[in-house]
């Protein structure tokens, strides 16, 4: 059937919790009202990537672009852009003071971007397999199949240049060599689902948006290693995520893709998901695999690697997501094509989550070597608020901080494991004046301290030793000693720790002692916290010269401490406070003072 239109509608998680599912009900609701429903296909696609926007509604084949769309803009749409063909222009997203309808192509937030492991999401309906066909899905796994040796496939891997991007960035023709020339009966491929990083949900979102894309990657590593069996390793809180890869499996083994002697090759290979119950150490690919086979999931000393002795004590190829959905591209495309994108040593795209103190939160996709600027003012939008931009924390509570003066510097492996940060799975947090570095760097920390798995000292001891020098300074109490301490422990963690979480645990402390060690001597020396986030050292005073006595912050006020007669300045007694800030959020006339 032709249609003459398209209706996307993002059924992303996040989108999804602002009920964009209740928007595409209504609107499909209203369009078998109005007699459209064989004239206009609407579709429920993954994530758009723009999530500060959404929900997102987008039409074709005009391109225009509803954001900020709510339940009861649905109808709305039907009736008026479906029907008469006039586009909603208050729901019409611009970036100017024009009401133009703007192309997704113009916006700012994709002009710089180059999609590869997004290419489908926004675009396709992920249930839907004829839609991952139609765009050239499994053209990859057929190529391989009839038109290429293993051996073929390596070599494509390894002109392409692509390296595993779940942190580490190893080579990944060489992960799958290894596992390849290892003889063994039996070998497997697994895909790290586990995303645990506090502001990352990339991988949650490709799976979400582009199920297929892993599946036909897992099957092309099967062929090429020599593996029959595949895992998906999925946290079970990504619900959304674990249903749409559960049908796409349902639909690959249906048409011939998974399963027995597929698409009539003679090659068997197949998928099954695990659930894991939400630990950031099962990110690790010993423990994930130690979580798999059923036992607790703790990382064990390597060698030996998991591509020579993995699951079950045999060969297996362990990849993150993004890794995955890369590859069928790099089949069609070419290692070359692929090896063109990026900087020398970091070939290929970088798919970030840019979360924090940003305008245009969002999940994005750029060419490796793209500078932390253009990450955070051309597609970011620029600081909320119009605040003075301070440090980005990349990779997450693995990463470091990254301060204003390297905002020019291109981001790749090399360059952000120079400036003491790593590019770990892709969490970009954007931090602004507010933001206090101590406080940050506990935060990080009081993370990782609660995911150790405890198997060895120096994360379990070191960690816990950390976090409370950090707390001692936060609250006014730590001495200039301090700071050499911190510096050991990091230092022995990072030697000693067994795995990745406790080796990387410190570098938000060390990073920021790095850059901001002007501020742990303010903390310890003047009792001092200019950004007002460590409570213990802020104090609020009422400025008589302002305070015009209207009694609002003595009513919000949870403990009574501030009095004042009606119309007269107003004082708080600072023995009773206990500096919750609410006087000063709600003060509208700038007389409640922090400081």
């Amino acid at each position: 059937m032709a249609y003459r239109g398209f209706v996307l509608v993002c059924g992303g998680t996040g989108c999804e919790s602002n009920k964009s599912s209740v928007i595409f009900d209504q609107m499909q609701k209203k369009m078998t009202e109005l007699g459209l429903q064989n004239e206009i296909q609407l579709v429920k696609t993954g994530c758009f990537g723009l999530c500060e926007k959404g929900p997102i509604v987008k039409v074709l084949p005009d391109e225009t672009f509803y954001v900020d769309v709510k339940p009861e803009d649905a109808d709305r749409i039907v009736q008026e852009h479906l029907l008469k063909g006039r586009p909603v222009k208050d729901l019409v997203y611009q970036y100017d003071e024009s009401h133009k309808n703007v192309k997704i192509e113009n916006i700012p937030f994709y002009q710089k971007q180059f999609r590869i492991v997004l290419r489908n999401c926004g675009v396709i309906d992920p249930e839907n397999i004829n839609e991952y066909i139609a765009r050239d899905g499994y053209k990859a796994l057929e190529k391989v199949l009839f038109e290429m040796k293993p051996d073929d496939v390596i070599e494509e891997l390894k002109v392409s240049g692509l390296r595993g991007r779940g942190g580490a960035g190893f080579p990944t023709w060489r992960k799958w060599v290894f596992t390849k020339d290892v003889e063994s009966d039996v070998k497997y491929v697994v895909c790290n689902a586990d995303e645990g990083d506090p502001g990352a949900y990339m991988d949650r979102s490709t799976i979400e948006g582009d199920p297929h894309s892993i599946i036909e990657a897992m099957t092309i590593c099967g062929y090429t290693v020599g593996a029959h069996q595949g895992y998906v390793y999925i946290r079970a809180e990504y619900p959304l995520a674990i249903k749409r890869l559960e049908k796409a499996i349902e639909q690959a083994r249906e048409l011939g893709l998974l399963g027995k002697d597929i698409l009539g090759s003679g090659f068997d290979f197949d998928i099954e998901i695990r659930l894991g119950a939400g630990a950031f150490v099962c990110g690790e690919e010993t423990a994930l695999l130690a979580s798999i086979e059923g036992n607790r999931g703790m990382p064990r000393p390597r060698p030996p690697f998991p591509a020579v002795s993995g699951l079950w004590g045999k060969p297996t190829v362990i990849n993150n997501v993004e890794t995955w959905a890369s590859i069928p591209v790099i089949i069609l495309k070419g290692g070359k094509w692929f090896s063109q994108i990026g900087t020398e040593t970091s070939k290929g795209t970088k798919v970030f989550a840019l979360t924090g103190k940003v305008n245009n939160s969002g999940l994005i996709e750029v060419p490796m070597g793209t500078t932390l600027r253009e990450v955070i003012f051309d597609i970011g939008g620029g600081i909320k608020g119009g605040k003075k931009f301070k440090a980005v924390q990349s990779g997450g509570p693995s990463g470091g901080v990254i301060p204003a003066e390297y905002l020019d510097t291109p981001i790749d492996y090399e360059n952000l494991q120079k400036l003491g940060s790593i590019m770990g799975s892709g969490g970009l947090i954007v931090m602004d004046e507010d933001d206090c570095m101590i406080d940050i760097a506990k935060f990080y920390l009081e993370f990782t301290v609660d995911e150790s798995c405890g198997k060895c000292s120096p994360c379990r001891i070191g960690g816990r030793q950390m976090h409370n020098i950090l707390d001692k300074i936060s609250k006014g109490k730590g001495e200039l000693e301090d700071i050499e301490k911190l510096k050991q422990i990091g230092r022995a963690m990072q030697k000693a720790s067994l795995c990745g979480l406790g080796q990387t645990a410190p570098n938000p402390v060390l990073s920021t002692l790095r850059y901001f060690e002007h501020e742990y001597r303010q903390h310890i020396v003047e009792k001092k916290c200019t950004s007002g986030s460590c409570k213990e050292l802020v104090s609020y005073v009422i400025d008589p010269q302002k305070c015009i006595g209207c009694g609002l912050c003595a009513m919000k006020c949870p403990v009574n401490c501030i009095s004042g007669e009606k119309r007269k300045p107003h004082t708080i007694d600072q023995a009773k406070c206990i500096k919750c800030g609410n006087c000063y959020t709600v003060c509208k006339f700038g007389a409640v003072i922090k400081s």
